[in-house]
Formats: C-alpha cells, sequence, structure tokens
C-alpha cells in the first residue's frame, strides 16, 4: 500500500513504497490508485498544487497522437505554476514533460515547452534549489533577478537567500541549454526562423548595472558590491553556456565552420557588458568571428576610456590580428578604419605605439605578396610582440593563413583551446 506524505512547506509529496521516487513515481501511483478505484479524475486528498503538476505531467506521458492543444495546455499551467512563485517545481516539470515530447519523438512541442520555460524563468531570475538552509529567510523579489540583495526583516538586515544548485547557473539558462540540445536531437536546421527563437530567449537574460562610486569604508556597501559581482558573474556564465552551445548547433547544422556570426555577437555583447571582471580576449574572440566591426569598434573605444594606460594598445593590435588570423583582412581593415572615425567623433586621439606601428605595417604587408618582409617586421618589432604571449601564436596562424607556411607547434591554437567553442 503507498503511503504519502504531503509536505506544506516545500508544496511538494513525499511518499514511500514504489521502487521509482520522486514525480514520476508519485504520478505512477496516483495513476494506479485511480485505475484500482475507478475514481475518474477524482483527486480527492491531494493538494490543489500537485494536481496541477501531475495533471501537466500526466498529459505528457502520453503526447503520441496527440493533437498542439494539449503542450498548449501544458504551457499554460507551467507558466501560472512559475507565476504563482513554486519556480523549483515548475523547472522540473519542465524538464520532465519536455524530456517526455522528446522521447515521443515530438521535438517541436519540446521546444515551444522549453523556450516558454527559459523566458519566464529568466523573467523571474530565480535560481534551482538545493540545500535550502532552513535559518535563512527565502523572500520573493520581483525585480531583483539572480542577484542577492538584501532586506529588514524584524529590525535586522538578512540576506535573501536565492534557490542554488552546485552548477550555478539559473533555472532559465539551463532550459536555455536544454532548448539548444533538443534543437539537436531534432536534427533542426539553422534557419532564420530558430535563429529568431534563440535571439527571443537571449533577449531575457537579465542585464543589471554594477553599483558604482561606492564608499571604501562602508562594509555594507561593499558587502553589496561583493554579491552583485557574484551574481553577475552567475549571469554571465548562464548566458555563456547557453550561446555557446547554440554556436556549436549552428555550426553543425547550416551556418559556418565557426558557428552563427549573429551568436558570436550577441555573445560579445554580453560579455562586454555584463561580465564583472573585463577580459577583452575573451569579448574580442567572439567578435572577431561575428559580423559587425563596427559594434566590435564601439566597445574599443568605450574600453580605451576606461582600461589602465598601456591597455588600449594592447586591446587594438590583438583584434587585429584576431582578425588576420582567421584570414579576414576586410573587416580587419574595417575596424582600424572605423576606430579611427568614432575615435575623432570624440575628440581622442588614435594610440601611438610601436606595437600599433607593427599592427599597420603588417596589414600593409598582407595585401601583397611580400612574406620575407613580413618575417622582418616579426623580427625587429620582437619587443612589442612579446607584451601579450598570445601575439606569436597569432602571428604563426596568420603566417599560415596567408603564405602556408606550417605553424611550429601542433597544437590546436591557444584561443582555441582556451574557449573551445
Amino acid at each position: 500500500m503507498a503511503k504519502f506524505f504531503f509536505r506544506r512547506d516545500f508544496g511538494w509529496v513525499w511518499f514511500h513504497g514504489f521502487e521509482r521516487s520522486g514525480l514520476d513515481g508519485a504520478v505512477t501511483c496516483i495513476h494506479n490508485h485511480r485505475r484500482r478505484r475507478k475514481h475518474g479524475n477524482n483527486w480527492d486528498g491531494f493538494s490543489t498544487m500537485f494536481k496541477e503538476d501531475a495533471e501537466v505531467y500526466w498529459s505528457a506521458k502520453n503526447v503520441e497522437g496527440k493533437s498542439d492543444a494539449r503542450s498548449e495546455t501544458n504551457i499554460e499551467k507551467l507558466e501560472k505554476t512559475v507565476n504563482d512563485g513554486n519556480y523549483y517545481e515548475a523547472q522540473q516539470m519542465y524538464k520532465s514533460v519536455s524530456a517526455r515530447y522528446v522521447a515521443a519523438e515530438r521535438c517541436a512541442e519540446a521546444l515551444d515547452i522549453l523556450q516558454s520555460g527559459a523566458s519566464i524563468q529568466l523573467r523571474n531570475g530565480q535560481i534551482p534549489a538545493l540545500n535550502i538552509m532552513p535559518h535563512m529567510h527565502t523572500l520573493s523579489c520581483p525585480s531583483g533577478g539572480a542577484d542577492h540583495v538584501l532586506a529588514l526583516a524584524a529590525g535586522q538586515r538578512i540576506r535573501l537567500v536565492h534557490y542554488k544548485v552546485g552548477q550555478k547557473v539559473t533555472c532559465g539558462s539551463e532550459l536555455a541549454v536544454l532548448f539548444v540540445e533538443t534543437l539537436i536531437k531534432g536534427k533542426f536546421q539553422c534557419s532564420e526562423e530558430t535563429l529568431d527563437r534563440v535571439r527571443k530567449i537571449y533577449q531575457e537574460f537579465p542585464r543589471i548595472t554594477l553599483p558604482h562610486h561606492l564608499g571604501d569604508e562602508d562594509d555594507d556597501e561593499m558587502q553589496q558590491l561583493s554579491e552583485a559581482m557574484v551574481a553577475a558573474k552567475t549571469r554571465v556564465e548562464g548566458c555563456s553556456s547557453f550561446l555557446k552551445a547554440a554556436i556549436r548547433w549552428s555550426a553543425e547544422f547550416g551556418a559556418s565552420r565557426n558557428g552563427s556570426p549573429e551568436l558570436h555577437d550577441m555573445l560579445a555583447e554580453y560579455f562586454y557588458t555584463e561580465s564583472p571582471e573585463m577580459d577583452m580576449a575573451r569579448v574580442s574572440f567572439h567578435f572577431v568571428r561575428g559580423s559587425n566591426p563596427e559594434k566590435f569598434a564601439a566597445k574599443l573605444v568605450n574600453f580605451m576610456g576606461k582600461c589602465y594606460p598601456g591597455e588600449d594598445d594592447l586591446a587594438i593590435a590583438r583584434a587585429i590580428l584576431m582578425y588576420l588570423s582567421l584570414g579576414n583582412l576586410r573587416d580587419a581593415n574595417c575596424l582600424m578604419d572605423e576606430l579611427k572615425i568614432q575615435l575623432k567623433s570624440k575628440q581622442l586621439d588614435f594610440p601611438k605605439s610601436d606595437l600599433i606601428q607593427f599592427i599597420v605595417y603588417v596589414v600593409k604587408t598582407l595585401e601583397r605578396d611580400a612574406l620575407p618582409l613580413f618575417r622582418i617586421l616579426r623580427q625587429n618589432y620582437k619587443l612589442s610582440i612579446e607584451r601579450d604571449p598570445a601575439f606569436d601564436e597569432l602571428l604563426d596562424e596568420i603566417a599560415e593563413k596567408f603564405y602556408g607556411i606550417k605553424r611550429r607547434s601542433g597544437l590546436q591554437g591557444m584561443f582555441g583551446d582556451i574557449f573551445n567553442v
């Protein structure tokens, strides 16, 4: 005889006596109970919330041959669960229901559910639950996103602990990654329609400005900044996992070998605007595989206004060399011209250094068959090149692209190994 236990604090049904556990086993048990007692849809004794969750799950267990109306009903019920504040329960249901559709080879319906789930969870900005500490308070914070925030309760300042998971990914980004995995399982081609769905999920990722001008001696403000930076890192990791998966899918199913340029632009943009620790090498890696050198130039100009002295020419040189390492002389020239235009419009000077002079000479040299001159330049500007360990690697790739010179190392390349996209 099955034993059911209802835990009102978590809004969940726990039970024992069956080989399987969790909601899957619970629904199987309920189904057997209904079949034995012949009570039809009589759910007396069960909570309203669990009834709704189980109905959604049960409908997904019998998806073969059913119409799209059932998946639409599931989406509506799951959205209601989220809107009622039951984020974790909804998360498990989104994953379970979509998995059932995939198993029934109805990936289109699974994609609808996962897109809806990713979008609404990202808007709520919650994180999956794990090891909730009983002595901590958890409250809803509609505008807080995935950030840790502070509030006053019982006269004392307490931390509002969001649901956490070991991988530190938001519910929305987890469903977003599942969305891409379903694209691969269903062998969906990289079309404008499908890219638009990826684009819509990306647009739901939170964009929250980190606090600035905090007092050096205010512990509360420093704590707030520290927590905001941790939250920002969580958002960036989640969006990065989603878009990197989407880039790999696009490379496999119809886009260029490097993946969709638009997806690279999205990832570069999010890295630049949301990362708590600026890494222009990572930003540049994706912008040079994108299709918008004008936007890339704007980010570089912005970076030059707040970087440490001597980093501006390094950022420009790295960007140009990355374009050239891909054999893209056109966009390397476009970026250089756009930088000059945007700097002039802001009444700023283009950086002058031996490294920039080297970059200018290299671009001109690659426009003609001048391998000996290319080698002379590398030798004469050796000290400037050594300012960044990655430059020699990029120059080896450039020599192979433009002059067919085999690289000195059989490695795949520093940036390819680092970013693994």
